[in-house]
């Protein structure tokens, strides 16, 4: 198989890129010109074509000759101008089908998250459910985006597969658990519900279904969510970051409406002084951290015969040993 991967320097991306030259997978890699990660690609002999997602040609170029496209490329912050979320995160999805449907790949990966679906509380969401918008950048784009490859799927017949990550962690993470371990260590985490809970996704085990997806003509036109198959409290997700790295578990509760005012205040600030940095809260944030979710896995059990490989223990203690290995205070490598 011969694959191409957009995002490839980044975490999923960059994992997936690993797992297909593992398999002696051939791998294409579209990348930003002068990205310091180029020439460790090329070392692992991956072909690289230097360009943007936001460029069809630079698209096209990248999927030419493959069979199979995974779409890893996105905003993945919450904090980004929305023109960045228009051009990268719905533009660049619409150039990666364009491409996809010029080349006639035989399956188009994408990857969405499980924010698409919403915040409703009172039952157990699965792929049957609508799409449903925030109101906030990251998730809402996320939707447009995924609209757009159905309807290339609809119309031109693109085999398309959807996957619906929850939160994904694991060694080499660049946002989740370095974002929630810095918070700890400078005592800037808050809680404003005791009850949240959250859903990991070990990075291995969605790769794992990535390259199941890739092969299985029974995914296409469908899509799946992916976690650890079970879920734990983010208090108690934070306490073993805090273990990990010798401080104090945080314990700090506010109410929910005290935390969604502070930054719906911060994010005015912000924008009102263009200051580009990320607020300490988000409304995004509040609503993300502030929710107790359930999602279902059932369906990739039952159509593709996937399970998760990897438990969320034996995970989470492989990402603390890499978490250790980081300085604790900027949190970055060694």
């Amino acid at each position: 198989m011969k694959a191409c991967v957009t995002g490839a320097t980044g975490f999923i991306g960059g994992n997936l890129v690993k797992a297909l030259l593992a398999k002696k997978h051939s791998v294409k890699a579209l990348i930003l010109p002068n990205d310091p990660k180029i020439p460790e690609l090329k070392k692992n002999k991956v072909e690289v074509v230097q360009g943007d997602i936001r460029d069809l040609e630079s698209v096209k170029k990248a999927v030419k000759g493959c069979d199979v496209i995974f779409n890893c490329a996105a905003v993945v912050t919450d904090w980004a101008p929305q023109r960045l979320f228009e051009e990268v995160t719905v533009g660049g999805t619409k150039n990666v089908c364009e491409a996809s449907v010029w080349a006639k790949v035989k399956r188009l990966v994408d990857i969405s998250t499980n924010d698409v679906f919403g915040l409703r509380e009172d039952v157990v969401m699965d792929e049957s459910f609508p799409l449903e918008p925030w109101g906030e950048p990251y998730p809402d784009y996320k939707i447009k985006a995924e609209e757009i490859t159905w309807r290339y799927h609809r119309e031109k017949k693109l085999p398309v597969t959807m996957v619906y990550p929850c939160w994904v962690y694991g060694e080499g993470d660049q946002t989740f658990v370095p974002l929630l371990a810095d918070a700890i260590v400078k005592r800037e985490l808050i809680f404003w519900r005791k009850d949240v809970i959250v859903w990991p996704t070990y990075v291995h085990n969605l790769v794992d279904l990535l390259l199941l997806i890739a092969v299985d003509k029974r995914a296409i036109g469908n899509g799946y969510l992916v976690h650890d198959g079970e879920f734990v409290t983010l208090q108690k997700f934070c306490e073993g970051i805090a273990t990990t790295l010798g401080v104090k578990p945080v314990t700090t509760h506010i109410p929910y409406w005290v935390a969604y005012a502070a930054a719906v205040v911060m994010e005015f600030l912000w924008k009102t002084l263009n200051i580009e940095k990320r607020p300490l809260l988000t409304t995004y944030t509040v609503k993300n951290l502030g929710s107790r979710l359930q999602f279902s896995i059932d369906k990739a059990k039952r159509e593709l015969g996937w399970k998760p490989k990897v438990s969320f223990q034996e995970g989470f203690a492989r990402t603390m040993d890499w978490l250790k290995t980081l300085d604790s205070v900027s949190l970055k490598t060694k």
